[in-house]
């Protein structure tokens, strides 16, 4: 049995599988793959880890490019055929229009699905052919996300497969041989910051297998290419230069070298380049640490962190645990290696606890010590609600069903009460969706390309869930029909209560009484997967 592990990231991605250990006791051990072509070696302070950097470029039909071997293009001259960021485009609650390139539609979700078939196609090259695969998704991502890898994993026929959240499978490919701890994950990448606190614990006194139970999860819309693109906009200030006046290939070279300044800030106080503009003058480049800070204080990125660290230990607090009890933070991902985030994680929980050892390789080492009997107790990563109607308020509002975090299996604490809307109702029909609380910096600029105000907005974002129904159509969101009143409904009066319950699968189940003839209309049907 040949089990792969990918951990696919916005800015980069790690392939791995379970190897046999040298030891001559057969044991088997995480080992990244080296994808000829297209992994890159990066330098961290363990040593060199590849990675196979997520992008992709279209040369024309049924050709591209992907990984390292974009990189080695150089000067991208058709940006408009160059494609990165896509997996956070994915996990977002909106996507960016898409691009036609050789009479071809390029959306999000048919640039993911090049690069992942690529991985695949490459690790078959290689003589490697998997009966399992393990995907890596972030805390926060929305259903859709989900349900797109499986549709991926039908379409091309792949073997069997799971999903795990990115945090926990940091957790344990990080603390796996150390039962009973408490681990906080603060999982930074390119494109999303997760946190979990998860605990790792023998199921009994006298097994070897270890369950990771997740305890509370936070997250915010933020990463690594936001801060390229921060660094980016500092530059041309500085320069007096406007977005504007300078193409978009050129923009990307500024954007690659803005990346390169600010993974050399990791090892050193100030980091040195060029760059040459639209008139092919070359500007000598310089960044310090200060100037980084300040930039991302700016865009209140360390504001959102300090939030979510709030966030989270809220939670633990409400569940009875201390920040004491916390015996490792553990720092997961590239944007995990700027030196403010470091220095405000160990300022929260003290530098002892603090481990960076493993910043790109835990998630998808991690997740493959889920293969190796090990279970996870798992906690629902959004909210649940209903979407409500208020016509004297000519607005929506939730009412909400499972909060975030809630352990599953799980019941609803009491039922929900529905009135008739109008006279004569012969039916009931329920928008159920996923709520997720989200905070964006909103930043405007003068003229000259000088910030004028900076402030952070926080919103609710809900999506439907993805509910199979004869009335969903593309002007409507996807609804559930719970009830068909017979005698038929009237306004005003209550008419049904609904109990609703999450099931070990996470599958969102509902029963439905009548009111007015104690009937029970629905007893236990299934309403929606939860993943």
């Amino acid at each position: 049995m040949t089990i792969i592990a990918i951990d696919f990231g916005t800015s980069n991605s790690v392939v791995a599988m379970l190897s046999e250990a040298d030891t001559g006791d057969r044991s088997l051990i995480p080992m990244t793959i080296h994808l000829e072509e297209v992994s890159q070696a990066f330098a961290t302070p363990q040593g060199l880890v590849w990675l196979v950097p997520s992008c992709v470029y279209i040369r024309g039909r049924e050709d591209w490019l992907i990984g390292k071997q974009v990189q080695e293009l150089g000067d991208i001259h058709q940006p408009e055929r160059f494609f990165q960021g896509f997996k956070r485009d994915l996990v977002a609650n909106f996507q960016p229009p898409a691009r036609e390139l050789d009479q071809v539609s390029y959306d999000a979700e048919a640039i993911a699905a090049i690069f992942l078939s690529e991985l695949w196609h490459r690790l078959q090259q290689q003589n490697i052919v998997p009966t399992h695969i393990i995907f890596t998704v972030p805390v926060g991502a929305f259903e859709a996300y989900r349900h797109w890898l499986q549709h991926f994993t039908e379409q091309h026929h792949l073997p069997s497969y799971q999903i795990v959240d990115e945090s926990t499978a940091a957790a344990l490919g990080y603390a796996i041989t150390r039962p009973n701890t408490l681990v906080l994950v603060i999982d930074f990448g390119g494109g999303t910051l997760d946190l979990s606190l998860v605990r790792t614990a023998p199921i009994n006194q006298h097994s070897l297998t270890y369950q990771a139970e997740a305890i509370a999860k936070s997250d915010a819309y933020i990463g690594g290419i936001d801060i390229d693109h921060w660094i980016g906009m500092h530059f041309l200030a500085k320069l007096g230069i406007l977005r504007s006046q300078i193409t978009d290939t050129v923009w990307l070279q500024l954007l690659k070298e803005s990346e390169r300044l600010k993974i050399q800030l990791s090892l050193t106080n100030i980091a040195q380049g060029t760059w040459r503009d639209h008139q092919n003058q070359e500007h000598p480049l310089q960044l310090e640490q200060m100037e980084l800070l300040d930039i991302l204080e700016r865009h209140h990125l360390l504001d959102q962190l300090r939030e979510a660290i709030d966030e989270i230990m809220i939670m633990v607090l409400n569940r009875g645990i201390s920040r004491a009890a916390i015996e490792q933070v553990l720092l997961v991902g590239g944007s995990c290696q700027i030196v403010a985030v470091q220095q405000l994680v160990v300022s929260y929980f003290g530098k002892s606890k603090v481990q960076m050892g493993k910043p790109f390789e835990a998630v998808a080492h991690g997740s493959l010590s889920i293969a190796q009997s090990i279970s996870i107790n798992d906690h629902l990563r959004h909210s649940y609600a209903i979407r409500l109607w208020e016509p004297y308020l000519q607005q929506y509002s939730f009412y909400p069903i499972f909060t975030k975090g809630t352990s599953y299996p799980c019941h609803s604490a009491e039922p929900l009460v529905l009135q008739a809307a109008i006279a004569n109702q012969a039916e009931i029909w329920l928008d159920i969706g996923e709520v997720a609380d989200t905070a964006q910096a909103e930043i405007s600029y003068d003229a000259s390309g000088r910030m004028m105000s900076s402030q952070l907005v926080k919103k609710s974002d809900f999506r439907s869930l993805n509910i199979k129904s004869s009335k969903s159509s593309l002007q409507e969101p996807p609804q559930v029909c719970i009830a068909r009143l017979t005698p038929l409904g009237q306004a005003g009066s209550d008419r049904i209560a609904i109990m609703f319950e999450v099931d070990e699968r996470r599958v969102l189940i509902a029963t439905v009484r009548d009111l007015l003839t104690q009937s029970v209309l629905i007893d236990r049907q299934a309403i929606a997967k939860l993943e």
